[in-house]
């Protein structure tokens, strides 16, 4: 990274090198929604895709031409904690493009018809922000959907 990176406290996941951070307070429910994502394929245009792990727990993120880039921390990459299992170890990628931060918010606090356009600082550079309960059914699928949107082509 050109810029040296910086540690933050989320759960990655990729699709296709996008990025979403999955932020929240501890047993919010970063790794169990990860472990959903990367569990479950993604329909687009007729092709199945799957979402990868970035880092669970902590990312590195820099800048690297004009772009927010995320890593995993080289101590826990290709590891996901799940609860009442231990630590797997799951395929993973090494460098994404940040598009979106995942603000896990229980159910009761969510609007039903969000603002879009709701932003969020990280690192310097504004991404979109969604909220969502993590342990809701259809959250993978929001957060895949609301990715694909965002990825640029």
């Amino acid at each position: 990274m050109a810029v040296a990176p910086e540690l933050m406290h989320a759960t990655c996941v990729a699709l296709d090198g996008h990025a979403a951070l999955l932020v929240g307070p501890p047993g919010a429910g970063k790794s169990d929604l990860a472990l959903r994502l990367i569990s479950s394929p993604v329909l687009q245009a007729g092709s199945c895709r799957t979402l990868e792990l970035v880092a669970d727990d902590q990312v590195l993120i820099g800048i690297h031409d004009q772009q927010l880039i995320v890593e995993p921390p080289q101590s826990i990459a290709g590891r996901l904690e799940v609860r009442g299992v231990g630590i797997l170890h799951v395929p993973h990628v090494r460098r994404a493009v940040a598009r979106l931060v995942v603000d896990l918010t229980p159910g009761q606090l969510i609007e039903r018809l969000p603002d879009l356009g709701e932003r969020r600082m990280v690192a310097g550079r504004d991404l979109p922000l969604m909220r969502i309960d993590a342990f809701a059914a259809s959250a993978p699928v929001k957060v895949a959907l609301r990715l694909l949107q965002l990825a640029p082509g």
